[in-house]
């Protein structure tokens, strides 16, 4: 689909990347890593056409489309989401005003023997074939689909655009690229505003749906889901792994130690000819073999070890008054927003040195709480922050408190203490600040940028509770290991509200789980809360009122409530098993859609091809799986529809 060849890019003296050469296929799912500044971004940047390489050749066949999702975009504000959505269908709409300018006229004009009105009917049966190839008018469930996967409810489908934040305006852009359709999928940090559910609605979208991806990503377990290939920009040029991103950290270790150890062999030979010439330079019977040194020496190319990451140094927090034994306690603490009530009844205890997570979908009031905990907004209730506690907290807001007169060096400097002032570059390396960008002034950097800043200066600070509200969201895979070590190793207590999986996998002992107005308190880590639902989907488990503490050991409700008579229990169980039969359909008919659509591109592809132009079976194939999926799309539409009405 796309060939890069010998692609050169140059910034400065030194080039960024240089001799880059691979192809990307149909099918493939392509991790593209490197440390930050190796050239990730600008490599889809040229991919997609909006950058230009110093020299080499991106070869993209004129059929071939491209869906680019960058990191930061700009937005529409003046449309409600669903009307958004559906710009992505704007050549299906353009065509049917055109059918239907065709057919008024068809019922106008009277010639019908005419030569005119002959090639006005024809033209019209071409532009309907072409219209039904591209879907028809049955994208508006497609839509909905598409919609729903990423987090939107139907209530918000006709909601003003403007009403949203950032974060969620980007997943309409992302719903608008994957519902075109492209033949490859370039996204930049495409979770960085998805909760866990939509991540993995996503995840599966991608393995079953998309043509080809590449993209550039911080979430571990996503990467490691949805890939096969791996290509790393490394040293100022690509190699690449034909495996997933975990095969490939081992193939890359590997191959580091064959570098050390033709590096160190080849040192060992230049100091070997070094010592020749140096000790017979001057003899008279030895001037051939040194000048033949010499230029043995001229010829040798130097072998280059692939760059260490600072993920390794270990960043401890300074110390820090020891905090009550119980540094938050909640009693029966509610919050409302005029009629809407966020939760209500939320009794909850954490333990001094407890680390916890904050989970559940979007705007089920998780940063909410923690305003509560900061006194930040006023609420209902008993909420007590325990003796001598000291609080680090980190949110999106953070950013805009730097001072912004001061270098990125010199704002560290002022909050390092004892040895870390000594690791400072080492510091701001890990956390992509290295080199010379550590003299930027705060007032240039971008909002990620001051966002990771943000991060470095609060680690710094003696505190005995950190509250982290999303802090991976622009951190990488290096950095991200530095922040967890860093808080694994901290003595005191975390509260940490994020979606990144694998960030907090061994590093929570306990989950709470914020969904339909409650909190509930699940024991174990993140992993053991994902399982705890084996048989159910994420998204069952954050709407579910009640739990039958018996199913599940490990889960206790931290929300009073009242005990349902048996009666009440017994329907309540009759429509949760309801729910899950609703719930089961719309999966296996997301399946069927899937797999038809998997069809009808294979039969684009074969169509593609001279000999297959007459071949009526394929035709046939080809119309019979355009209905049946059109059915399916309607189908899921109504099987969608009766779910909601249980749900509600």
């Amino acid at each position: 689909m796309i060939s890069v060849e010998s692609l050169k890019v140059e910034f400065g003296v030194k080039p960024l990347f240089s001799d880059v050469s691979f192809v990307v296929n149909d099918g493939d799912r392509i991790a593209l890593v490197g440390k930050n500044g190796a050239g990730k971004s600008t490599m889809l940047k040229i991919l997609c056409g909006l950058q230009q390489p110093t020299s080499g050749v991106v070869a993209i066949p004129n059929e071939c489309t491209i869906g680019y999702l960058p990191q930061v975009m700009k937005l529409q504000d003046d449309t409600t989401v669903k009307e958004e959505t559906r710009k992505a269908f704007a050549d299906n709409t353009k065509l049917k005003k055109e059918l239907d300018r065709m057919q008024q006229e068809m019922a106008d004009r009277t010639d019908y023997e005419s030569e005119s009105y002959a090639h006005l009917v024809e033209a019209f049966t071409q532009a309907h074939e072409h219209f039904m190839m591209m879907g028809g008018d049955n994208y508006e469930a497609e839509i909905e689909r598409t919609l729903t996967g990423l987090g939107f409810e139907r209530s918000d489908f006709g909601r003003p655009t403007r009403e949203f934040s950032g974060g969620w305006r980007m997943r309409i852009e992302l719903a608008k690229i994957l519902l075109r359709k492209p033949d490859v999928l370039l996204l930049d940090e495409p979770t960085n505003h998805l909760d866990i559910e939509s991540i993995q609605w996503l995840e599966q979208f991608l393995q079953q749906s998309a043509k080809a991806v590449v993209l550039v990503s911080h979430d571990r377990a996503f990467i490691n889901n949805v890939t096969n290939r791996t290509i790393e920009i490394t040293c100022g040029h690509a190699e690449d792994y034909r495996v997933k991103y975990d095969e490939y950290l081992v193939l890359r270790k590997e191959r580091r130690e064959q570098q050390l150890r033709a590096y160190q062999n080849q040192q060992k030979e230049i100091a070997d000819i070094k010592a020749f010439i140096d000790r017979f330079r001057y003899q008279a019977t030895k001037a051939v073999q040194v000048q033949q040194r010499i230029k043995q020496l001229e010829k040798i190319v130097p072998i280059e070890v692939d760059e260490v990451d600072n993920s390794a140094m270990r960043l401890k927090f300074p110390p820090c008054l020891r905090s009550g034994d119980y540094p938050v306690i909640c009693d029966d603490v509610r919050k409302d927003y005029d009629e809407h009530t966020v939760f209500d009844h939320v009794t909850l205890t954490i333990k001094r040195g407890e680390k916890v997570a904050f989970v559940g979908k979007n705007g089920e009031g998780k940063s909410t709480l923690v305003k509560c905990i900061m006194e930040q907004i006023p609420y209902t209730g008993k909420l007590k922050i325990g003796h001598n506690v000291q609080i680090g907290y980190f949110a999106q807001n953070q950013a805009q408190l730097l001072d912004e007169s001061l270098s990125i060096y010199d704002t560290i400097d002022q909050v390092a203490t004892g040895d870390m002032r000594l690791k400072i570059n080492d510091l701001l390396g890990a956390f992509m600040f290295g080199g010379e960008t550590s003299e930027k002034k705060v007032k240039v950097l971008s909002g990620g940028e001051r966002s990771r800043l943000a991060m470095i200066k609060l680690l710094l600070e003696p505190v005995n509770l950190l509250i982290l509200d999303e802090p991976t969201n622009h951190l990488d895979i290096p950095s991200k290991e530095v922040l967890k070590e860093a808080i694994r190793t901290f003595e005191g207590t975390a509260i940490i509200v994020s979606h990144d999986r694998e960030f907090l996998d061994g590093l929570v002992s306990k989950v709470y789980e914020f969904a339909n107005g409650q909190v509930k308190e699940h024991l174990g880590g993140i992993y053991d809360y994902l399982r705890a639902h084996n048989a159910e989907t994420i998204h069952e488990a954050l709407n579910e009122n009640i739990k039958v503490s018996a199913s599940v050991a490990s889960v206790k409700t931290v929300s009073e409530e009242s005990k349902p008579s048996k009666q009440n229990y017994a329907e309540h169980k009759e429509q949760q098993k309801k729910i899950r039969k609703a719930e089961k359909a719309v999966k296996e008919s997301e399946a069927r859609i899937a797999s038809m659509e998997k069809r009808v591109h294979e039969l684009d592809e074969l169509f593609m091809k001279p000999e297959n132009a007459a071949n009526m079976e394929l035709v046939t194939e080809y119309t019979s799986t355009k209905e049946a999926l059109d059915k399916e799309n309607e189908n899921w539409l109504l099987l969608s529809e009766k779910l909601e009405e249980l749900r509600s």
